[in-house]
């Protein structure tokens, strides 16, 4: 069974990529979120690094591979997918927003934040409530906006160039993959101390997520 890729991008599709592994192209499919990370990384050739849910049943005989930049988003939706009426095909799709987010709605029991995730009605909001209510609280983090002086914090002394640089990161970490404030500033303090020479969002991208595979 297929766990973790990494390779390059041969071709963007859809709803998701095929990614050239050992000079073989997976066909995977990915949430828009992660596929939109996943371009940008593309964008400077950078090698791609996806762990990896198998799908195959009898149903589906066709193996299907859905890709995630981190094991805790593979590890969410495997939990999401336990919940009836919600298969893998529905859940990929239905992850329009960051795994942080739709945890704490499923924790606050918010069903009208559920319902709005592409493919998920009232009815199916409120089974994935009753099914994983108690269960993603590791998953949901704290929601609080990226104060404006906030990234400077992490790297008062680096010259204005570099500080606009964190600013963009920790609003996409923040604002588009949910993380919270403090833990998009400790993954860029991080990735700043383990590569001083970092001098585009690319390449601190990266450096955070080398630290999270």
């Amino acid at each position: 069974m297929i766990a973790y890729l990494e390779g390059k991008i041969l071709r963007n599709e859809a709803d998701g990529i095929i990614l050239l592994a050992g000079h073989i192209g997976y066909e995977i499919l990915l949430d828009n979120i992660t596929l939109s990370m996943c371009m940008e990384k593309s964008k400077v050739d950078e090698a791609i690094a996806l762990y990896i849910y198998y799908h195959v049943t009898d149903r589906q005989p066709k193996p299907v591979l859905i890709g995630f930049l981190t094991p805790e988003d593979k590890e969410f939706f495997q939990l999401f997918i336990t919940v009836s009426a919600i298969g893998p095909m529905k859940a990929i799709k239905a992850l329009t927003r960051p795994v942080p987010q739709v945890a704490r709605a499923i924790e606050d029991r918010d069903t009208a934040f559920l319902s709005q995730l592409t493919g998920i009605g009232k009815r199916t909001a409120e089974k994935i409530v009753a099914t994983l209510n108690g269960k993603v609280l590791a998953f949901a983090g704290a929601q609080s906006p990226v104060p404006a002086a906030g990234p400077t914090e992490v790297t008062d002394a680096l010259p204005e160039e570099s500080q606009i640089m964190v600013r963009q990161v920790a609003e996409v970490l923040t604002e588009q993959l949910g993380h919270s404030a403090s833990s998009a500033k400790r993954m860029i303090r991080q990735a700043l101390e383990n590569n001083p020479s970092i001098s585009s969002p690319e390449d601190l991208f990266d450096e955070i997520y080398q630290e999270t595979r």
